[in-house]
């Protein structure tokens, strides 16, 4: 009797662990809107700013989940999607071509992840020590490429030719598109079972003969997808390129994986729609945070407490499950 009491409150306590994220996101829209209606503001537009500020981060972490999911993670894919939309942007520039700019940021972004993963598999290195050198060798290349190809400290494609792309509608299908193929991958194919796997337990995933070097290109190479995605919605939405663009994205993809809910540690917990929970609530909490004219440096204070209350609640909810690596 007493170990099924002990059952029941562990299956409780799991199933408001894994709705957790989704609540926060339903609690934070509704304190949005009883915002939006006191204070008068424009709801649509409100809407619309939601999904510019969101759509970035949502494509880039859904692929990074993959990376996640094996216990690693990647703090390049900021620097990663700079040099892909630079690029981009030059493909644009020397063709004309929407198709020609997006297959060009596309196939860098994928590119980029390749070589970590390569360099990483090659050299038997821990994939964020791979990850932390890209960085440094990418935010070189970006003041390269703008220093050779840009206007000053720019590199512009002409808003003309991004305006017919640059709506809601179109943002809307890349995230759906995106996210139907991320979540086939993680929940329908072999695939996402195997990294699941490996991220829960190596030794043992090892030892079945499961291929962890395969596995992390793979990863890297869906994760590349999303951030070459990323880049070109960044160059619609803002076509302007500076060294400065996507400067954040790094920070708010870890971020927002772990608003979602996802365990920090990767393995069997892991959730593909984790990313786009974190993503859409850390925006929603930027927009309340402006509603109420609260100074950036406090927005920034808040965002960080519940970045470590989320990362402790995770690991206590964790902890003792998490397999010997």
């Amino acid at each position: 009797m007493e170990n099924e009491k002990i059952i029941r409150k562990e299956r409780i306590k799991a199933a408001v662990f894994r709705f957790a994220p989704l609540m926060g996101l339903i609690l934070l829209f509704a304190v949005f809107m009883i915002l939006a209606v006191t204070k008068d503001i424009n709801i649509p537009y409100s809407f619309k700013n939601i999904i510019n500020q969101s759509a970035v981060v949502v494509v880039a972490a859904t692929g990074a989940v993959f990376i996640y999911t094996l216990g690693s993670f990647d703090i390049s894919l900021g620097a990663s999607l700079c040099v892909s939309a630079l690029i981009g942007a030059m493909a644009y520039n020397a063709t004309g071509s929407l198709i020609v700019m997006l297959a060009a940021c596309i196939g860098t972004a994928v590119l980029i992840s390749l070589i970590s993963s390569v360099l990483a598999s090659v050299f038997n290195l821990p994939v964020f020590v791979t990850t932390i050198a890209m960085l440094s060798l990418l935010s070189a290349l970006v003041l390269v490429l703008i220093g050779l190809n840009g206007t000053g400290d720019v590199i512009q494609v002409p808003a003309q030719a991004v305006r017919p792309i640059n709506t809601v509608w179109f943002k809307l299908l890349v995230l759906v598109l995106y996210l139907a193929f991320c979540t086939f991958m993680f929940n329908f194919m072999k695939l996402g079972r195997q990294e699941k796997f490996q991220g829960g337990n190596p030794v043992c995933a090892k030892l079945t003969g499961l291929n962890g070097k395969k596995l992390a290109i793979a990863a890297f190479a869906i994760a590349g997808i999303g951030v070459g995605l990323g880049a070109f919605l960044t160059i619609t939405y803002a076509p302007t390129l500076s060294r400065n663009t996507a400067s954040s994205v790094g920070m708010d993809v870890i971020i927002s994986i772990v608003f979602g809910g996802m365990p920090v540690s990767g393995g069997a917990r892991s959730k593909i729609y984790s990313a786009a929970i974190g993503a859409v609530s850390m925006t929603l909490l930027s927009q309340i945070m402006l509603a109420l004219s609260l100074d950036s440096g406090v927005g920034q204070m808040v965002k960080a407490v519940i970045f470590i209350l989320v990362v402790f609640i995770s690991m206590s909810n964790n902890k003792g499950n998490i397999l010997p690596r």
